[in-house]
């Protein structure tokens, strides 16, 4: 038992201490982690972007507002998985196909994304691939390269822990069987 100045209400202390120190853990682990203010255009909802400008060094976007910043030519969507998987589910309406894995690597990579966007680093580019991670390492070599509005779609095509993905959701596809 712990000290309590009234002996008839005297309980332990530590379990109530444990319990707040996780949850105020658990707050504070969230401030950290909760997404910035959605970029003009798209809507704030679910979606986990940040506005250009902004103090987060990642941003990203639902995979509706991709697909409305893309139909809207606000942006260019490039979906940068393999040819085997733009076969196998299609390709995200509107997007351009860059490959990740260019023979020259990561700079080819960069090079192609600025040939696509008539070599204006500060044109909105949104990166697409199956669950988001390799578009959140390609945003990166992007970023490094001196783009400055680089959107990850962390959800990507088939889904992941930031949302139900592309295809789940029902946003159109453009089929290329011959990829």
């Amino acid at each position: 038992m712990s000290y309590s100045p009234h002996p008839q209400t005297a309980r332990p202390i530590a379990a109530p201490i444990a319990g707040l120190a996780t949850a105020l853990a658990a707050v504070l682990l969230l401030a950290a982690c909760s997404p910035g203010s959605a970029p003009a255009g798209s809507s704030a909802g679910s979606s986990a972007a940040s506005a250009p400008g902004s103090t987060s060094t990642r941003p990203e976007l639902s995979a509706p507002d991709a697909h409305r910043g893309a139909t809207t030519g606000a942006l260019t969507l490039i979906d940068i998985r393999t040819p085997g998987e733009w076969r196998q589910t299609g390709v995200a309406q509107g997007a351009k196909r860059i490959d990740m894995r260019q023979p020259g690597g990561p700079k080819a990579f960069v090079a192609a994304v600025e040939q696509a966007v008539g070599g204006d680093k500060d044109a909105p580019v949104a990166l697409i691939c199956r669950t988001g991670n390799r578009s959140g390492v390609m945003q990166g070599a992007l970023q490094e390269a001196g783009f400055t509005r680089v959107y990850n779609v962390r959800e990507g095509m088939m889904g992941s822990a930031a949302g139900p993905g592309w295809l789940r959701r029902g946003l159109p596809v453009e089929p290329c069987p011959s990829c």
